[in-house]
Formats: structure tokens, sequence, C-alpha cells
């Protein structure tokens, strides 16, 4: 797992992004953005919930938290995500226990 600033650099990278851009779109100097990839300075959660939004990230792929860049950047799982999470506790353990065997089963099924 890299480091914040190597993430940033990546996905910024993989943007067709300089420094400059990025500091530009961001509303900070390309000084700025040089620090953060170096890890020389930390942005607070503000400024990495932006950068992530630039980016099209998540802060928690920025933070190390996860390996993917795009997790959750599918509009449509957010909305079920979301809807799951509201459901009643009892209904909501159902489902997830329904979609955890059947992606296990599709795991299997793939050896």
């Amino acid at each position: 797992m890299g480091s914040f600033g190597k993430r940033l650099t990546e996905c910024r990278k993989a943007k067709h992004l300089s420094q400059k851009d990025l500091a530009k779109a961001f509303g900070t100097s390309h000084t700025t953005i040089g620090k953060y990839e170096r890890d020389e300075m930390t942005p607070s959660i503000e400024a990495a919930k932006k950068l992530a939004k630039i980016l099209d990230t998540t802060v928690g792929y920025l933070l190390g938290e996860n390996e993917q860049a795009d997790l959750f950047k599918d509009p449509a799982m957010l909305i079920r995500f979301q809807d799951i999470a509201t459901l009643p506790e009892k209904e909501k353990e159902c489902l997830l226990t329904t979609v955890d065997h059947f992606i296990k089963a599709s795991k299997i099924s793939l050896m």
C-alpha cells in the first residue's frame, strides 16, 4: 500500500494532470500539491475530500484504506448501499447474508 502522496500522484497522473493543473482545480499552488505528493504535508480531511472528488476517486483510496481507486464511484451502487443501510437490522442482516452466499458461490465456480 502506498502513502497518501504516492496515491495522490498516481491518481493525478491517471487523469493526465500536471501539479499545476491539479493545483488550479483545487485552488492552491503547485508547491502545495508537490508537498502533498512528497508526504511533506498532510491535507485536512476537507482538502482530501476535495482532492478525491477532483481526481474521481475516494478519500479511502487516497488514505490507503482500500486498494481500488474507483471503489464506490458507481452512483447506482452507492444508492444501493445507502438503501441497504436504512433497512431494519433484521432485513439488512438477511440481505447481506444472501449477498455473502452469492459471492462465495461465484468465487467457487470460478475455480
